[in-house]
This record gives C-alpha cells, structure tokens and sequence, in this order.
C-alpha cells in the first residue's frame, strides 16, 4: 500500500483547484441569475441548472487546477468537498442565511463524488499526447 505524503505541489493542486471552482460557480450563478431575472425562466428549472452548474464548476476547477498527474480520484474529491464546503459558505453568506442541514449533507456527498471523478478525469486527459511526445 502506498503511503501517502502531501507536499507542496499536491497542495497547490487542491487550493488551485478549489478557488477555479468557486470563481467559475459564482460566475455561472451571476449569468444564470440575469437570465432568470430577463427571462421567465420557470422554477423547475432553476435547481437543475444549478446542479449543472456545480458538476461544471468542479470538473473545470479540477481540469485547470490539477498539474500533478497523481491520486486525481483523491485529488478531485478533496476538491469537490472543499468546493462544496466553501459555496455553501458564500452563497449563505451572500444570502444571509449560512445553514448546513440534510440537504447541504447531499451536496457534500455529491460533490465528493462528482470530484472524484473529476479528478481521475483530469490526471488521465493528456496523457497519451504527453507520452508520445516524450518518445
């Protein structure tokens, strides 16, 4: 079994990864919320959107954020949990209401998840182009 150690670049990973998914979910989340408000976009499908929005923010965080092609399953999921973590923080701040209740615990799980496979995504593209052109 391997053992795992954390240095500077894993750790610059994760941060990285983390801080791209927020600033591109709060982005997503402002464009959304002016079509919402110039549209009559019907309310069934605000939390879809909504969970579109998180799937592509993590998985565009973990692609940009991940440089060491290692652990992306581990990787991604600490980033889908930091990332979930901290938009529960900002957009409860932002609305004045920061609640963690049953459905804030799906959010973590399904950003685990969604993380983690993002993460294996993001170690594995590239990598054959990368191998060819060492040879």
């Amino acid at each position: 079994m391997k053992k795992l150690s954390f240095n500077k670049n894993f750790l610059f990973d994760l941060i990285r990864s983390a801080i791209i998914a927020v600033l591109i979910s709060l982005a997503l989340v402002l464009v959304f919320a002016l079509i919402v408000n110039l549209t009559e976009v019907p309310d069934v499908l605000i939390a879809p959107v909504n969970q579109v929005i998180k799937i592509l923010s993590v998985l565009v965080g973990c692609l940009i954020g991940i440089k060491e092609k290692r652990r992306g399953a581990f990787k991604g999921a600490i980033v889908g949990l930091s990332y979930t973590l901290l938009s529960i923080l900002i957009f409860g701040l932002i609305s004045n209401s920061v609640r963690f209740n049953a459905m804030s615990l799906i959010d973590v799980a399904l950003g685990i998840v969604i993380g983690a496979i993002s993460g294996v995504i993001a170690v594995n593209v590239g990598k054959k182009s990368l191998s060819r052109v060492q040879k």
